[in-house]
């Protein structure tokens, strides 16, 4: 019995001690929470009753060579639903199915959809994002936003590129530097019951976002404009598939235009033009079959696509001959309008052949047979020496996505057949921009430049974030083939195939191709031209692809023009003056008329002053009036006065 007392003190003994320990232990823990740790867990049961919207950051704009903006952005706004706040969901749904175009079935579910917050839609305009909160709905929000908008539309659409929703570039310059010209969005911080219900009066803390850095690109909207409507001139003319066409400095690698007509509208980027959809019932389409149209449509060809260049590749072939000294301008060839190598025949474009001719003559005559003959000169494995020195064997380093590779044969894969195609630009397959780039270093001395939109980033601030360098090969030729080049060029503008790229006033120098595309029994083509200007110094270059023209396809009838007419417009454009030979001041009639001075004279006076200058029409000053300005140059009608109309032709 005393043993059982005895046990039985000592269990409650170590009871209550242990409830004691443990009331000292929970006292203890409790301390430390209530006193050290309570700021860290005020702060957390804080975090969860707060709530975050994000306050989208404006996109840096990018603008022209001359400062001209071509991606802007629009203020928009992001529709959300807080569905712990809607107190009339019927209500919301009825508004927000009709102001935002969306079904019912819809708008329901994100209103239902039990979280802290659902967005509706986003690039909302900010006229209907006005109406909506006019209605003063319980739990719907309307935040701003901003949409990217793109004031050309159309222009320069597969460069420029676009944005998705989330205003992330897609394509293009809009993606390529996507990391310079996107901003860091900000937030409004709310705070909410337990039940999820944001608190009336509570102090709501904003983070302001910041805007993305502005781009400064070398495309200028003016040539780019030139450039755009020569090419969809001669597309519909020759009802062709699609027109290439780019302009380049040569100098320095600064792209002023990339044209790829048809072009599609920046501003609504996923609706099919009327040329993606030809012959195709768009109703029938699936979603794979929209989106590999889509594609298609945005497609930038004119680094992304690769073609046989044909006779246009005959610089970089003659280049490589003169730099291996295997050719010498009075060298003789002839031409019986083919040549047999091994066991087979292949033609020149002349079916009858050019006869007897010097290197000068092939080249103005984009002579095959020629070209077969130096080609074997030169041989494969230096022929290869000089692609790699011009850039063919290797990407060219545009700042834009999709630049694709050239398609070459292996050396050693390369017998007498194989070299005598390449030598005339068949056989093997480069980007249009590759060929600019190689003709670039023939013509500018020797040296590769990196075809680039990109000059400079600056911040909001307008202060200079990034400047960029672009660096190339120098002197991969001598001076003394590019000079010789430049002359021979020349030479095909003025008296050979290209003569249909002739300015008066400017020396053009150029090449002429035409293409047959594979197989080559399909009878389908690609016309070019590449030119540059002026010939004795280029400070520009250009190359224009014409794909499939239907009726006269040749590269010197149908290609030339295209760029003779874009040169008439941009030449003048960059401030170069023509310089007219006496030749064609006397051919073309050119020459200035010396104005008197016209300004106080009276109507008899003004017919005496202008008696013997040739002019086209003109109207006399009224009784007793006199010209009240200076009378600018000829050639312009010109209001002198309120009743004076000066025309000279």
């Amino acid at each position: 019995m005393a043993r059982n007392k005895t046990f039985n003190r000592r269990n409650v003994f170590i009871i209550v001690t242990a409830i004691i320990l443990m009331a000292l232990g929970l006292t203890v823990r409790l301390g430390y929470l209530m006193i050290v740790k309570s700021a860290e867990y005020a702060e957390r049961a804080e975090d969860l009753h707060e709530r975050e919207r994000a306050i989208k950051a404006e996109r840096g704009i990018i603008y022209d060579k001359n400062g001209i903006a071509i991606a802007t952005n629009k203020p928009v706004s992001t529709i959300s639903v807080i569905h712990s706040q809607i107190t009339d969901p019927e209500r919301v749904i009825q508004v927000l199915s009709e102001l935002l175009g969306l079904s019912d079935d819809t708008v329901r579910k994100r209103v239902e959809k039990n979280t802290s917050i659902e967005r509706v839609k986003s690039n909302v305009d900010k006229e209907i994002a006005d109406a909506i909160r006019n209605y003063d709905l319980d739990g719907v929000m309307v935040d701003e936003d901003y949409k990217r908008y793109y004031p050309y539309s159309s222009l320069a659409s597969k460069v420029i590129g676009f944005t998705g929703s989330d205003n992330q570039g897609i394509i293009g310059l809009e993606v390529e530097y996507d990391n310079y010209l996107k901003g860091t969005d900000g937030t409004i911080l709310t705070l909410t019951t337990a039940y999820g219900v944001e608190i009336d009066n509570a102090a709501e803390d904003r983070i302001e976002p910041r805007a993305g850095n502005d781009l400064y690109i070398s495309l200028d909207v003016n040539i780019q404009k030139y450039a755009e409507q020569a090419a969809l001139k001669i597309l519909e003319a020759k009802n062709a598939n699609n027109v290439k066409l780019i302009l380049m400095n040569p100098q320095n690698g600064e792209l002023y235009a990339m044209v790829n007509v048809p072009e599609f509208d920046l501003n609504d980027p996923y609706t099919l033009t009327e040329n993606m959809l030809k012959d195709l019932d768009s109703s029938s389409l699936t979603s794979e079959q929209t989106n590999e149209l889509l594609n298609n449509m945005w497609r930038n060809a004119c680094i992304s696509d690769t073609y046989e260049p044909g006779s246009a590749f005959k610089i970089v072939t003659a280049t490589a001959a003169l730099e291996e000294k295997v050719v010498k301008l009075d060298d003789t060839f002839y031409c019986p309008g083919y040549k047999i190598v091994e066991d087979r025949r292949i033609r020149c474009h002349k079916a009858g052949g050019h006869g007897s001719e010097s290197f000068v003559e092939g080249i103005k005559n984009s002579c095959n047979p020629v070209f077969m003959e130096i080609g074997a000169r030169v041989g494969i494995t230096n022929m290869y020496k000089y692609f790699g020195k011009l850039g063919l064997f290797s990407k060219t380093g545009v700042d834009l996505p999709g630049e694709a590779k050239s398609i070459m044969h292996k050396a050693e894969n390369v017998g007498a057949v194989e070299l005598a195609t390449i030598s005339f630009g068949q056989s093997f397959q480069i980007t249009p921009l590759q060929l600019l780039v190689a003709a670039s270093a023939v013509v500018n001395g020797g040296n590769i430049v990196t075809p680039h939109f990109g000059i400079q980033v600056k911040n909001p601030e307008g202060n200079i974030v990034k400047t960029f360098d672009y660096e190339g090969a120098k002197e991969v030729i001598t001076k003394e083939t590019s000079d010789t080049m430049k002359e021979l060029l020349e030479a095909v503008v003025s008296d050979g195939t290209g003569k249909r790229a002739y300015l008066p006033g400017f020396k053009i120098g150029g090449k002429t191709a035409t293409s047959e595309k594979l197989p080559r029994s399909s009878n389908k083509y690609i016309s070019s031209f590449v030119g540059f200007a002026p010939a004795d110094n280029p400070q520009v270059i250009a190359v224009v692809l014409i794909d499939e023209p239907v009726g006269i396809y040749y590269g010197g009838t149908i290609a030339a023009p295209v760029v003779a007419e874009v040169f008439d417009n941009v030449l003048p454009y960059l401030g170069i003056e023509p310089r007219y030979t006496e030749a064609e001041i006397e051919e073309y009639n050119v020459g200035t008329i010396k104005m008197p001075e016209l300004v106080g004279l009276k109507k008899e006076e003004l017919k005496e002053a202008l008696k013997d200058i040739d002019y086209g029409e003109i109207y006399y000053l009224g009784e007793g009036e006199t010209v009240a300005e200076q009378f600018p140059l000829p050639g312009e009608m010109i209001n002198l006065n309120s009743d004076l109309i000066l025309y000279l032709e």
